[in-house]
Protein backbone atom coordinates (compact mmCIF):
# COMPACT_ATOMS: atom_id res chain seq x y z
CA UNK A 1 0.00 0.00 0.00
CA UNK A 2 3.23 2.36 0.28
CA UNK A 3 2.75 2.51 -3.57
CA UNK A 4 -0.80 3.82 -3.42
CA UNK A 5 0.98 6.26 -0.63
CA UNK A 6 3.61 7.51 -3.08
CA UNK A 7 1.18 7.72 -5.94
CA UNK A 8 -1.16 9.88 -4.27
CA UNK A 9 1.55 12.01 -3.39
CA UNK A 10 3.37 12.64 -6.73
CA UNK A 11 -0.07 13.00 -8.42
CA UNK A 12 -1.26 15.68 -5.58
CA UNK A 13 0.08 18.73 -7.36
CA UNK A 14 -1.35 17.72 -10.64
CA UNK A 15 -4.83 17.42 -9.83
CA UNK A 16 -5.80 20.44 -10.61
CA UNK A 17 -3.38 21.52 -12.97
CA UNK A 18 -2.97 18.62 -15.78
CA UNK A 19 0.42 17.54 -17.02
CA UNK A 20 0.31 15.78 -20.35
CA UNK A 21 3.38 14.32 -20.22
CA UNK A 22 5.70 11.75 -18.19
CA UNK A 23 8.47 14.60 -17.87
CA UNK A 24 7.78 16.39 -14.75
CA UNK A 25 9.44 16.44 -11.07
CA UNK A 26 8.29 13.64 -8.53
CA UNK A 27 8.11 15.74 -5.81
CA UNK A 28 7.83 19.65 -5.37
CA UNK A 29 7.80 21.63 -2.45
CA UNK A 30 3.84 21.60 -2.43
CA UNK A 31 3.98 17.52 -2.76
CA UNK A 32 1.88 16.11 -0.04
CA UNK A 33 -0.57 13.58 1.38
CA UNK A 34 -4.44 13.91 -0.02
CA UNK A 35 -8.21 12.02 0.86
CA UNK A 36 -6.79 8.94 -0.94
CA UNK A 37 -3.68 8.56 1.55
CA UNK A 38 -5.98 9.33 4.30
CA UNK A 39 -8.76 6.59 4.01
CA UNK A 40 -6.00 3.89 2.42
CA UNK A 41 -4.48 4.24 5.53
CA UNK A 42 -8.12 4.19 7.36
CA UNK A 43 -9.08 0.81 5.89
CA UNK A 44 -5.52 -0.62 6.45
CA UNK A 45 -6.10 0.09 10.38
CA UNK A 46 -9.36 -1.60 9.94
CA UNK A 47 -7.86 -4.67 8.71
CA UNK A 48 -5.18 -4.87 10.80
CA UNK A 49 -7.08 -3.71 13.63
CA UNK A 50 -10.98 -4.60 13.19
CA UNK A 51 -13.67 -2.52 14.19
CA UNK A 52 -16.49 -0.77 12.50
CA UNK A 53 -15.18 0.61 9.41
CA UNK A 54 -17.80 2.95 8.73
CA UNK A 55 -16.25 4.75 12.30
CA UNK A 56 -12.87 4.09 11.41
CA UNK A 57 -12.94 6.07 8.51
CA UNK A 58 -14.37 9.18 10.50
CA UNK A 59 -12.00 8.99 13.43
CA UNK A 60 -8.95 9.33 10.34
CA UNK A 61 -10.84 12.07 8.52
CA UNK A 62 -11.18 13.83 12.02
CA UNK A 63 -7.84 13.14 13.77
CA UNK A 64 -6.06 13.59 10.24
CA UNK A 65 -7.42 16.79 8.07
CA UNK A 66 -6.73 16.26 4.72
CA UNK A 67 -3.81 18.88 3.29
CA UNK A 68 -4.41 18.72 -0.48
CA UNK A 69 -7.32 18.21 -2.55
CA UNK A 70 -10.71 17.28 -0.60
CA UNK A 71 -13.11 14.54 0.21
CA UNK A 72 -15.62 14.74 -2.76
CA UNK A 73 -19.07 16.73 -2.17
CA UNK A 74 -21.44 13.63 -0.64
CA UNK A 75 -18.74 11.64 0.63
CA UNK A 76 -17.74 14.41 2.91
CA UNK A 77 -20.90 15.02 4.24
CA UNK A 78 -21.15 11.09 4.86
CA UNK A 79 -18.03 11.54 7.58
CA UNK A 80 -19.40 13.56 9.57
CA UNK A 81 -22.83 12.03 9.57
CA UNK A 82 -23.69 10.67 12.83
CA UNK A 83 -25.13 6.82 11.25
CA UNK A 84 -24.05 7.58 7.61
CA UNK A 85 -25.36 5.07 4.91
CA UNK A 86 -24.05 4.20 1.65
CA UNK A 87 -25.55 6.46 -1.45
CA UNK A 88 -25.49 4.81 -4.58
CA UNK A 89 -21.88 6.24 -5.05
CA UNK A 90 -19.63 5.03 -8.00
CA UNK A 91 -16.99 7.71 -7.42
CA UNK A 92 -13.25 6.35 -7.39
CA UNK A 93 -13.06 6.90 -4.03
CA UNK A 94 -14.00 2.95 -3.46
CA UNK A 95 -10.82 2.16 -5.74
CA UNK A 96 -8.18 4.55 -4.14
CA UNK A 97 -8.71 3.32 -0.62
CA UNK A 98 -8.72 -0.73 -1.03
CA UNK A 99 -4.87 -1.25 -1.94
CA UNK A 100 -4.16 -2.74 1.37
CA UNK A 101 -6.82 -5.38 1.07
CA UNK A 102 -4.75 -6.59 -1.85
CA UNK A 103 -1.98 -7.56 0.13
CA UNK A 104 -3.89 -9.07 3.41
CA UNK A 105 -5.14 -12.37 2.24
CA UNK A 106 -4.26 -15.59 0.74
CA UNK A 107 -7.23 -15.91 -1.87
CA UNK A 108 -8.83 -14.54 -4.74
CA UNK A 109 -11.95 -15.23 -3.66
CA UNK A 110 -11.29 -13.22 0.14
CA UNK A 111 -9.98 -10.82 -1.56
CA UNK A 112 -13.22 -9.81 -3.71
CA UNK A 113 -15.36 -10.11 -0.93
CA UNK A 114 -13.13 -7.52 1.55
CA UNK A 115 -13.05 -5.28 -1.15
CA UNK A 116 -16.86 -5.00 -1.74
CA UNK A 117 -17.38 -4.97 2.20
CA UNK A 118 -14.67 -1.91 2.19
CA UNK A 119 -16.78 0.04 -1.13
CA UNK A 120 -20.33 -0.70 0.20
CA UNK A 121 -20.61 1.23 3.27
CA UNK A 122 -20.76 4.06 0.97
CA UNK A 123 -19.98 3.39 -2.66
CA UNK A 124 -22.91 0.73 -3.11
CA UNK A 125 -23.29 1.25 -7.29
CA UNK A 126 -22.23 -1.88 -9.09
CA UNK A 127 -19.28 0.60 -10.69
CA UNK A 128 -18.24 1.24 -7.11
CA UNK A 129 -17.97 -2.06 -5.90
CA UNK A 130 -16.34 -3.61 -9.57
CA UNK A 131 -13.42 -0.59 -9.00
CA UNK A 132 -12.70 -1.60 -5.53
CA UNK A 133 -12.96 -5.39 -6.77
CA UNK A 134 -10.67 -4.80 -9.82
CA UNK A 135 -7.90 -2.83 -7.92
CA UNK A 136 -7.67 -5.24 -5.34
CA UNK A 137 -7.82 -8.00 -7.42
CA UNK A 138 -5.18 -6.78 -9.76
CA UNK A 139 -2.74 -6.37 -6.38
CA UNK A 140 -3.56 -9.88 -5.44
CA UNK A 141 -2.27 -11.15 -8.85
CA UNK A 142 0.70 -8.88 -9.22
CA UNK A 143 1.88 -9.90 -5.57
CA UNK A 144 0.94 -13.83 -6.80
CA UNK A 145 3.35 -13.76 -9.95
CA UNK A 146 1.10 -13.75 -12.20
CA UNK A 147 1.67 -11.73 -15.70
CA UNK A 148 0.29 -8.42 -17.04
CA UNK A 149 -0.74 -10.64 -19.63
CA UNK A 150 -2.53 -13.29 -17.29
CA UNK A 151 -3.95 -9.92 -14.97
CA UNK A 152 -5.33 -8.18 -17.85
CA UNK A 153 -7.26 -10.87 -19.44
CA UNK A 154 -8.81 -11.61 -15.93
CA UNK A 155 -9.52 -7.93 -15.26
CA UNK A 156 -11.51 -7.77 -18.58
CA UNK A 157 -13.19 -11.02 -18.43
CA UNK A 158 -14.09 -10.61 -14.68
CA UNK A 159 -15.28 -6.67 -14.66
CA UNK A 160 -15.59 -5.89 -18.95
CA UNK A 161 -12.67 -3.40 -18.64
CA UNK A 162 -11.45 -2.19 -21.94
CA UNK A 163 -7.90 -3.19 -21.39
CA UNK A 164 -7.13 -3.03 -25.08
CA UNK A 165 -5.78 0.61 -25.50
CA UNK A 166 -2.62 2.50 -24.31
CA UNK A 167 -1.18 5.04 -22.34
CA UNK A 168 -0.78 7.14 -25.96
CA UNK A 169 -4.59 6.15 -27.24
CA UNK A 170 -5.74 7.86 -23.72
CA UNK A 171 -4.22 10.83 -22.93
CA UNK A 172 -5.13 13.10 -25.73
CA UNK A 173 -8.59 12.87 -24.70
CA UNK A 174 -8.69 12.50 -21.34
CA UNK A 175 -9.63 14.75 -18.81
CA UNK A 176 -10.98 14.75 -15.22
CA UNK A 177 -13.49 11.86 -14.36
CA UNK A 178 -14.35 10.93 -10.60
CA UNK A 179 -16.14 7.80 -11.72
CA UNK A 180 -14.78 4.44 -11.18
CA UNK A 181 -15.21 3.35 -14.45
CA UNK A 182 -13.76 6.49 -15.99
CA UNK A 183 -10.28 6.31 -13.76
CA UNK A 184 -9.91 2.09 -12.59
CA UNK A 185 -9.26 1.17 -16.37
CA UNK A 186 -6.94 3.78 -17.17
CA UNK A 187 -4.84 3.01 -13.96
CA UNK A 188 -4.78 -0.39 -14.66
CA UNK A 189 -3.61 0.17 -18.36
CA UNK A 190 -1.18 2.59 -16.93
CA UNK A 191 0.02 -0.32 -14.84
CA UNK A 192 0.05 -2.99 -17.98
CA UNK A 193 2.10 -0.30 -19.86
CA UNK A 194 5.07 0.33 -17.60
CA UNK A 195 8.50 -0.83 -17.28
CA UNK A 196 9.07 0.06 -13.70
CA UNK A 197 6.99 1.30 -10.55
CA UNK A 198 8.06 4.81 -11.39
CA UNK A 199 7.66 4.22 -15.12
CA UNK A 200 4.19 3.41 -14.04
CA UNK A 201 3.30 6.16 -11.65
CA UNK A 202 4.37 8.93 -14.39
CA UNK A 203 2.35 7.14 -16.87
CA UNK A 204 -0.56 7.88 -14.48
CA UNK A 205 0.20 11.15 -14.02
CA UNK A 206 0.25 11.61 -17.36
CA UNK A 207 -2.57 11.02 -18.67
CA UNK A 208 -4.59 14.22 -16.67
CA UNK A 209 -8.00 13.78 -15.06
CA UNK A 210 -7.57 12.90 -11.18
CA UNK A 211 -3.98 12.64 -10.95
CA UNK A 212 -3.47 11.45 -7.61
CA UNK A 213 -6.57 8.99 -8.03
CA UNK A 214 -4.82 7.93 -10.91
CA UNK A 215 -1.59 7.31 -9.36
CA UNK A 216 -2.85 5.72 -6.10
CA UNK A 217 -4.46 3.24 -7.74
CA UNK A 218 -1.42 2.28 -10.20
CA UNK A 219 0.84 2.63 -7.55
CA UNK A 220 -0.60 0.16 -5.30
CA UNK A 221 -0.61 -2.60 -8.29
CA UNK A 222 2.66 -1.87 -9.56
CA UNK A 223 4.25 -2.04 -6.07
CA UNK A 224 2.69 -5.72 -6.10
Amino acid sequence: MTGAIAGDIIGSVYEFDNIKTTDFPLFTDESDYTDDTIMTVAVADWLLNGGDLVKVMQRYSAEYPCPMGGYGGRFSYWLMEENPLPYNSWGNGSAMRVSAVGWKFDSLEKTLEVAKETAIVSHNHPEGIKGAQATAAAIYLARSGKSKQEIKQYIETAFSYDLDRTCDDIRPDYSFDVSCQGTVPEAIIAFLDSSDFEHAIRLAVSLGGDSDTLACITGGIAEA
